[in-house]
């Protein structure tokens, strides 16, 4: 069992937020999840349950427009909450559980 903390949506070479928009935020905070998880030898068919922080809940829509890109098929279960503030004034935070069978 893999319990991944939140990814915020920072490149991982300039160590800086992507730009402030929601979708490339989100795409960010998902590369970050997926190197972590291939570390582990896992991938997204492998996690089963995730949370997403949210700045503004209205950006919903639009992170899960992105956030479907990568769990194409059997979606984890998911809670989705807006918060006061994210560190670094992030848009989004990405956390999730995974299990290897």
């Amino acid at each position: 069992m893999l319990y991944v903390s939140g990814q915020l949506p920072i490149d991982p070479v300039s160590k800086k937020l992507v730009e402030d928009n929601i979708s490339l935020q989100t795409h960010q905070s998902l590369k970050n999840l997926k190197a972590i998880l291939e570390e582990a030898n896992m991938g997204f068919e492998n996690v089963v349950k995730t949370t997403v922080l949210l700045k503004d809940i209205q950006d919903f829509n639009a992170m899960n427009e992105v956030y479907a890109q990568y769990f194409e098929k059997d979606c984890p279960a998911r809670a989705a909450f807006q918060v006061a503030a994210l560190p670094m004034n992030a848009r989004v935070e990405i956390e999730a559980v995974a299990i290897k069978e």
